[in-house]
């Protein structure tokens, strides 16, 4: 005969001060952890969402970021002209042959300087990238004009409508904001390629990207290309190209967070293993009166067990109702592939929500099974004399 869970509903409302407590330690440890999860995944999201899937990125062989890769002119002319390229309305391929530089610039919070990307563009890029002005207007060819991302023109001195970053021997007046969708391009500086290009004295592009006609089309576009002597180059699709930026600072962090959530949360196990204890000393009459009853051993373990685990769903929704409000909190780091800095959000999403909660009840079960082992071997008659 089991116990009924009416039964451990109701202790639990009886004891509201015990319980809260109990599920405030569990509900820390579950903002801690649904944080982590929340950082990781946002910075993933920035990063993959940055790429389209009807769009392909060649860079040189081997380079395993844009920074790092080098194409010719020539071979940019010749990449464009290829099959599965598609073709604007005027006849031309729809391809940008973009040049990504590295420049330091303080950050508003602190001074302190770090890494941005100022990426050489063409026309074509703002049609092939989820990429809306919002403020100000686009450069003007020919001269030293830049267009910012939300994110970096809020994070970065110089990076702001109107003010001026140093690049190249030459002050670039900001005359424009962009807003990317929350993507990768968000933590960019945007300008005309060629002016880029004359400013720093590089003849070189360091990536071609092109529309696709059919992303099916990927494949051979790779296969034609990686196998022309002509080319040093490789061929991804561009999501596919950002998913691989990510994988290694999103893994870091993962682990990282895993590792002080394991820490946090033996407190918060042992927390609710001390209350758990706490409550059945309390209790001892109780169990000794449901064991007159005719309850067994293992109902009076199941229905403490399952008090122990609502405490810490209720521990869950107390934890996770911050996390809602953390995706309105941005950050920035650096991009190990790159070593710029990199704007990004925390994101929430229903598997984060899913694991948080499935967390708190395992740290409320973990809690709760010892002090339910010994509220089940209390004697009767001991029970009821104690009580």
């Amino acid at each position: 005969m089991a116990v009924p869970i009416a039964y451990s509903v109701k202790n639990l409302t009886a004891r509201k001060g015990t319980t809260l407590l109990a599920a405030a330690g569990i509900g820390l440890v579950v903002v801690i952890f649904s944080a982590v999860l929340m950082l990781a995944h946002g910075f993933r999201k920035t990063l993959v969402s940055t790429g389209s899937l009807d769009n392909a990125i060649v860079l040189r062989k081997g380079a395993t970021s844009e920074l790092v890769s080098s194409i010719d002119r020539d071979q940019a002319a010749i990449l464009k002209t290829q099959p599965e390229v598609a073709v604007g309305s005027d006849g031309a391929p729809v391809a940008a042959s973009e040049l990504i530089v590295i420049i330091s610039a303080p950050k508003r919070s602190n001074g302190e300087t770090s890494n941005i990307v100022v990426r050489g563009v063409t026309p074509d890029s703002l049609n092939m990238r989820p990429v809306k002005l919002v403020e100000g207007r686009t450069w003007t060819p020919g001269l030293s004009e830049l267009v910012a991302g939300s994110l970096i023109a809020s994070k970065f001195k110089g990076c702001g409508l109107g003010e001026t970053v140093h690049l190249g021997g030459r002050d670039w007046t900001v005359v424009g904001l962009f807003d990317a969708g929350e993507t990768g391009f968000e933590s960019e500086l945007w300008g005309d390629a060629e002016q880029v290009m004359a400013a720093v004295r590089r003849p070189t592009y360091s990536s071609v990207t092109v529309k696709l006609k059919d992303p099916a089309g990927l494949d051979t576009l790779k296969e034609r290309i990686e196998k022309d002597p002509r080319f040093n180059a490789q061929v991804q699709g561009e999501r596919e190209f950002y998913d691989k930026q990510s994988t290694y600072i999103a893994l870091f962090i993962q682990i990282l967070g895993i590792f002080v959530t394991s820490v946090f949360s033996l407190a918060a196990i042992l927390a609710a293993m001390l209350t758990m204890f706490a409550t059945i000393s309390s209790r001892t009459a109780e169990i000794g009166t449901l064991r007159a009853l005719g309850y067994p051993r293992r109902s009076i373990l199941l229905a403490f067990v399952l008090e122990s685990t609502l405490v810490g769903i209720v521990g869950g929704v107390v934890g996770i109702l911050p996390a809602f409000a953390l995706q309105y909190l941005s950050f920035s780091t650096t991009n190990w592939t790159s070593f710029s800095e990199v704007a990004w959000k925390f994101s929430l999403s229903g598997e984060i929500v899913a694991a948080s909660m499935l967390f708190a009840a395992s740290m409320g079960f973990l809690g709760g099974l010892l002090p339910a082992w010994r509220a089940a071997r209390i004697p009767i008659v001991d029970a009821l004399r104690e009580g």
